[in-house]
């Protein structure tokens, strides 16, 4: 007997966005969008300031409606997917509440979605040891660093055991040694909880890095250039010095840069290194 094909995290076909649509003053940000997500599958959108991948990721999550196309998160709508919580999401600014503790901070979905206050410490607790910030569970967020303010975020966006984790750009304000760390944080967090993950960033090293797949958009309106697949094994501290890695990188940078409709415009927005 054949073994049915897994539900896709999700599911893009045909989807286009245009806002202000019908007025003078309208944009189209995507057209044409078709992607499949695998479960488990690490997956990031790259492309010029503009190109729509927040907006992507938007519409994955319920936050914008395409004007057309339909949308599939683990087969259901978007909206029945976010009232089901079968997402988290994760933004560039950790979002904390200051007024709440790390781990009221964490607990916060699971509170406003009724789960039992013995329940919800003990998956806080739980996830406090996951991100290693167990000995900072009483603290406010204002004492603590911005690395360990978006491990808060991540963990929060995991309480509720999500089977596919949004992520806008969540180490973009972070140095470069804070963000390498956080990377490999989140590397190990996905592989534990075997959620996919959609990951929008601007830095190409970073998109390798992290997937299985790096979609590389082009210029407004937002069209999917190329699919670039990334084979590096097991992530560890030398990955970033290794030949498959560079190779890697320079495919999505010349996919990024040979877009057709126009090879010889500069990319604005994009991180090269």
């Amino acid at each position: 007997m054949t073994e049915e094909a897994p539900i896709p995290a999700v599911h893009l076909s045909a989807v286009d966005k245009t806002f202000g649509a019908g007025t003078s003053a309208s944009v189209t940000a995507l057209e044409g969008i078709d992607l499949t997500v695998a479960p488990g599958e690490f997956v990031s959108l790259i492309g010029p300031s503009g190109c729509g991948k927040s907006t992507l990721m938007r519409i994955v999550a319920d936050l914008e409606q395409p004007t057309s196309g339909t949308v599939a998160v683990f087969g259901k709508t978007a909206k029945q997917a976010r009232v089901d919580q079968d997402y988290g999401i994760a933004f560039q600014a950790a979002g904390l509440l200051p007024w709440r503790t790390v781990r009221a901070n964490i607990e916060l979905p699971l509170e406003l979605h009724g789960t039992k206050k013995a329940q919800r410490r003990a998956r806080a607790d739980e996830l406090l040891e996951t991100v290693g910030l167990t000995d900072f569970a009483n603290h406010r967020p204002e004492q603590l660093s911005g690395g360990m303010q978006q491990r808060v975020a991540i963990a929060r966006s995991l309480a509720e055991q999500p089977r596919l984790l949004l992520m806008d750009e969540p180490f973009g304000a972070l140095d470069e040694m804070t963000r390498e760390r956080m990377q490999g944080e989140l590397l190990r967090l996905a592989a534990a909880t075997g959620c996919a993950v959609v990951f929008v960033t601007h830095s190409i090293p970073e998109a390798v890095y992290l997937s299985d797949r790096v979609v590389v958009m082009s210029p407004r309106p937002g069209r999917i250039a190329e699919i670039v697949p990334v084979s590096l094994g097991e992530r560890t501290e030398d990955t970033r010095e290794a030949g498959d890695f560079f190779a890697a990188v320079t495919a999505v940078r010349e996919a990024l840069r040979g877009h057709p409709s126009d090879p010889d415009a500069p990319l604005r927005g994009v991180d090269l290194r």
